[in-house]
């Protein structure tokens, strides 16, 4: 192996690690304070239409939503491969939701530069498995 080649499988280590810390990390917060407010009032950001669908109000919708939220943090942390794709879905409909609300655009925003990292993480972690396994069936 080369030293670029050792650099740059360093580099995507190192990429890939920071992603996935991020990504256990920040859905592990975020649906924890969907119990406790502390960082917002989360009901706020709940589009009506959404509201109208789910059973219960919407204090109860963020309660369901923080359990998902934990859910796939954790799910990150053990299989990332699946856990980032997860994060990346559940990122997508919080984008619909906050286009749909029509009030929280740069949110929005922000939640689609997640939504990115979280596909990065994917890729990369989906690439990850690959190598190993292709160094398992070489072994």
């Amino acid at each position: 192996m080369t030293a670029t080649h050792e650099t740059a499988t360093t580099l995507e280590s190192r990429a890939f690690q920071l992603l996935r810390t991020v990504f256990v990390i920040a859905p592990i917060a975020f649906g924890l304070d969907k119990f406790t407010n502390v960082l917002t009032d989360w009901t706020i950001y709940l589009a009506p239409w959404i509201n109208d669908i789910v059973p219960g109000n919407a204090e109860q919708a963020m309660y369901v939503v923080g359990v998902v939220e934990i859910a796939a943090g954790f799910l990150v942390a053990v299989a990332p491969r699946i856990g980032a794709f997860v994060v990346a879905a559940w990122l997508l409909g919080i984008i619909v939701n906050l286009l749909t609300l029509g009030d929280f655009y740069d949110i929005a925003l922000r939640d689609f530069g997640l939504f990115v990292a979280a596909v990065a993480l994917a890729l990369l972690a989906t690439a990850r498995h690959a190598s190993e396994r292709a160094h398992e069936l070489d072994a």
